[in-house]
């Protein structure tokens, strides 16, 4: 289980923040992935909207996600001056970003359907794999704001193996 710098205590405020930060990173780089569900479904487009900035900034920015990347693994998951807690939800984090390199490489191996049921699979996937990584994001960020550990499906037990 993920503990805080002490037994027994709670994260403290500095700790909480600097643990959601690092889920900023596979959320700003899944946003290629809800292209058709932010088409079907504007209200999406309003809620994110306060994000939207950062988006810009992140897409038009050379090397920001390989930057952002290391800069959250260097800089936070083997920082050993940050507590175990920030380490976990950074390395959590990172292992969701990495997750989507898995699609990203089927979309170059497959072409893209233009058509049918094809066309209508690919579209599901897109969105699921939106909804998946943004419900893993604000289940992330809450819990870290209220210094609960998160455990994400699929990657949870392996940032608990790399972070020690």
């Amino acid at each position: 289980m993920v503990e805080a710098r002490y037994r027994g205590s709670s994260p403290d405020i500095q700790d909480r923040v600097l643990a959601a930060i690092p889920y900023l990173l596979p959320f700003l780089d899944s946003f290629g992935y809800g292209r058709f569900l932010f088409y079907q479904f504007p209200q999406i487009t309003r809620v994110i909207a306060p994000v939207a900035p950062l988006v810009s900034l992140y897409a038009s920015v050379p090397f920001a996600p390989l930057i952002s990347f290391f800069a959250v693994y260097l800089g936070i998951v083997q920082n050993q001056r940050w507590s175990r807690f920030v380490r976990f939800n950074g390395m959590q984090a990172m292992l969701l970003d990495i997750l989507l390199i898995l699609p990203r490489l089927a979309e170059q191996v497959f072409s893209t359907p233009t058509t049918g049921w094809g066309l209508q699979a690919y579209i599901t996937a897109q969105n699921s794999i939106w909804i998946f990584i943004a419900v893993c994001v604000v289940y992330g960020i809450a819990s870290s704001v209220l210094g609960q550990a998160a455990r994400i499906p699929l990657v949870a037990d392996a940032a608990e193996q790399q972070v020690r």
